[in-house]
């Protein structure tokens, strides 16, 4: 008695050769080099946020209760937090939570770590996007203008007071800005609230004392890039046609000019995500930088934990993002670097 064999599989020429060229096609290699360091990157820092509430000297519990604290109470609460397994199991466990989306429970409130940073982080996000938003809309004008009008060498004296003013102003630390515009135009003139969040009037002042700095930054890259770009021979050209100014400058100048722009701005925005953490507790701002600096001050590590988390994430996603862009806009270069 025989059996027949069943056929075997065959693969076709077609097949491996549109397989092939998936696997070269640069965009594909690009995007998976991306998000293999995206993946290492989130690893590291979960890794980092897991390790920081072992490296801090002490007991995070006592230190969170109280030096009065009963020592059946610590031990309860150690228990519950899981603190007392071995660290290889609560690394494993906290990396479990994380996937279905706890990040612990306040030591001090009880809250869900993730409920308070639902709450918080509206407010901060709002803040860091109004602040990058006027710094775009303030810088890229700006920066070409003054392109515009010192290229060739041309008006000396607006160079320099530009470039001066941009760099002292850029080098004030956004905590002393904040400060000395809360006493100008909310204590001594009273023209903008000092504290909350209470209409748009309250966006004013932080956001001015997030955005002005990092504005002037990006003018100046945005000038400098130009100036390179004004002197090239199909910008030379574009004006032997005969064409109109604005669309010289925001159709040949601009575009060639913003693989540096869209680099710097992707910086700035990490850095906005950042320094709202000292501006907010100038405004006395409702959102994460100032919970994260009541929660140091309590020592509730698990809320610190879980806001450092969340702003590690969002620097990374932010650095993607600009990868991404720079990719669509100079696809040759980035590629290749990639």
């Amino acid at each position: 008695m025989t059996t027949a064999s069943a056929p075997l599989a065959t693969t076709t020429p077609e097949a491996v050769g549109g397989h092939t060229r998936w696997a070269r096609n640069p965009w594909v290699v690009f995007l998976i080099r991306r998000l293999a360091r995206l993946l290492v990157s989130l690893a590291v820092l979960v890794t980092i946020a897991f390790l920081m509430i072992h490296l801090i000297p002490g007991d995070p519990v006592r230190a969170a209760l109280g030096i009065n604290a009963p020592a059946d109470l610590v031990e309860a609460r150690r228990e519950s937090l899981g603190l007392n397994d071995p660290i290889v199991v609560q690394y494993v466990n906290y990396v479990q939570a994380l996937f279905s989306g706890d990040m612990g429970v306040s030591m001090t409130s009880g809250v869900a770590v993730s409920e308070t940073i639902g709450q918080r982080l509206p407010a901060s996000a709002s803040l860091a996007v109004c602040a990058f938003a006027v710094v775009m809309i303030v810088s890229i004008p700006l920066g070409l203008c003054m392109a515009v009008l010192t290229r060739g060498g041309r008006r000396r004296g607006a160079e320099l007071g530009f470039t001066s003013t941009s760099a002292v102003v850029a080098a004030i630390p956004e905590f002393l800005l904040a400060v000395g515009l809360v006493f100008v135009f909310g204590v001594t003139l009273d023209w903008f609230p000092v504290a909350g969040r209470e209409g748009a009037s309250s966006y004013v002042l932080p956001v001015i004392a997030l955005s002005i700095g990092p504005a002037l930054l990006m003018a100046r890259i945005v000038r400098v890039e130009a100036l390179s770009v004004l002197g090239q021979d199909f910008v030379r050209t574009a004006r032997a046609k005969r064409l109109p100014p604005w669309r010289v400058y925001f159709r040949h100048v601009f575009p060639n000019a913003l693989t540096s722009t869209l680099t710097i701005g992707g910086l700035l925005l990490s850095a906005m995500i950042v320094g709202t953490v000292l501006v907010e507790n100038v405004f006395a701002w409702p959102g994460m930088g100032m919970t994260i600096v009541q929660s140091i001050l309590a020592k509730d590590y698990p809320l610190v934990q879980g806001i450092v988390l969340v702003y590690g994430v969002a620097v990374l996603l932010v650095n993607l993002v600009v990868d991404l862009m720079l990719a669509v806009v100079d696809p040759r270069s980035t590629i290749r670097e990639a």
